[in-house]
């Protein structure tokens, strides 16, 4: 019971601070601008990591390889204490490569699960309250993903069924991703 609690609290911060980790790398990819408050926050959250990083790899072009690698050693430190919580293990030598396979999936999923709720959160607030401070952050985080869907699928005069697909498609990429990454790690 104990051991369950403390998988699921390790889960949740080792998630959200991969997932901001992602976030941070995509604001670098769409050139987010970095003095609103969100962006703020997530610098804040998770500079610690990144400026060290950045000391060693530098980012190219619009891929922010230090927020990247921090997202994937979180998810790899989150592996690998999973098993240990689960198992009352160390885990053996032998699963260290298929646990550096998992953590790529692991942090593809963090990715997939931030564009769901993303597009789930900025689908609410547009029928809710479309003037609220966050839709242009909303709206500049997933044009990039939201536009192309728009552009293949047939108009529909008002409705905009765009973020539903993306909404299916992230949630199949998890799925597949989650699957995936059992196979490969067992975690």
């Amino acid at each position: 019971m104990f051991g369950d609690a403390l998988h699921f609290i390790l889960n949740i911060a080792c998630t959200l601070f991969g997932i901001a980790l992602i976030v941070r790398a995509w604001m670098y990819a769409i050139r987010l601008h970095p003095f609103n408050p969100y962006s703020q926050a997530v610098l804040r959250i998770t500079d610690w990591l990144v400026q060290p990083l950045r000391k060693i790899l530098r980012p190219s072009g619009r891929i922010d390889w230090p927020s990247l690698l921090a997202s994937w050693l979180t998810a790899l430190v989150f592996l690998l204490l999973s098993w240990l919580l689960l198992t009352g293990a160390l885990p053996p030598p032998g699963t260290i490569v298929p646990a550096l396979v998992a953590s790529v999936f692991t942090v593809l999923k963090w990715a997939l699960n931030l564009v769901l709720w993303l597009t789930l959160i900025q689908a609410i607030l547009s029928w809710v309250n479309p003037l609220a401070p966050v839709m242009p952050v909303l709206h500049t985080l997933t044009a990039p993903l939201l536009d192309p869907i728009r552009r293949a699928l047939p108009n529909t005069g008002g409705l905009d069924f765009s973020p539903l697909v993306l909404l299916v498609l992230a949630q199949l990429g998890m799925m597949l991703l989650e699957h995936l990454s059992f196979s490969v790690f067992g975690v």
